[in-house]
C-alpha cells in the first residue's frame, strides 16, 4: 500500500475560505500567529490540504515552505482529510505484540487506502497510533469514539460493516 496519492479532491466552500480570511485578518498583526491560525484553519476545514496553506502563505506573506514545515512537524495537523469514520489502530507495544499490526493490515487491504490516507468517498480514514491507554484490551482500534479491544483480523469485517 504506502502512502499513496491523496485521491479526494480539495472541496473547500466559499464560506469556510471567508471563515479563513476572517482569522487571518483578526490575527494578521499578531506575534507568533502562524500557530493559532493554522489551529483554526483544521476546525474550519478539518484538514490543511497545500490550498489552504497557500492562502495563509499569501495572506500572511509567510514563504509557503515555511508553512509546510510547521504543518509537517506537528502531529497535531493532518495534510490529508479524514474520513467520516476515523478507523485508528493501536501499534503500541502491548497491542503490537498481540496481533494489532495484522489487524492494521487487514483494515489497509479491506478499506484499499495506507496509514494516513482517506477513502475516496470520504467515509473512512486509517491511521496508526501509539498507546491509547487501553493496554488491558489489546490489541485495540477505534472507530471515532468507539473503542473495539481483544481483537482478532476475523472482528475486522464485521466492525466496518456497522459503519457501511
Amino acid at each position: 500500500m504506502g502512502s499513496q496519492k491523496n485521491t479526494v479532491p480539495f472541496a473547500g466552500t466559499k464560506e469556510q475560505e471567508a471563515a479563513l480570511l476572517k482569522v487571518i485578518a483578526d490575527h494578521k498583526d499578531d506575534k507568533g500567529a502562524l500557530m493559532p491560525i493554522l489551529q483554526k484553519a483544521q476546525d474550519i476545514y478539518g484538514y490543511l490540504p497545500i490550498e489552504v496553506q497557500s492562502i495563509i502563505s499569501n495572506e500572511m506573506n509567510v514563504p509557503l515552505e515555511k508553512v509546510y514545515g510547521i504543518v509537517t512537524f506537528y502531529s497535531q495537523f493532518s495534510l490529508n482529510p479524514k474520513g467520516k469514520f476515523k478507523v485508528s489502530v493501536c501499534l503500541g507495544t502491548a497491542c503490537y505484540v498481540k496481533g494489532s499490526g495484522d489487524i492494521f493490515n487487514k483494515l489497509q487491504e479491506n478499506l484499499g487506502i495506507g496509514d494516513g490516507d482517506c477513502t475516496a468517498d470520504g467515509k473512512f480514514s486509517l491511521e496508526s497510533c501509539r498507546c491509547i491507554g487501553a493496554c488491558g484490551l489489546a490489541p485495540v482500534l477505534t472507530v471515532n469514539e468507539d473503542v473495539y479491544g481483544k481483537l482478532t483480523v476475523d472482528d475486522i469485517d464485521g466492525i466496518l460493516a456497522k459503519y457501511k
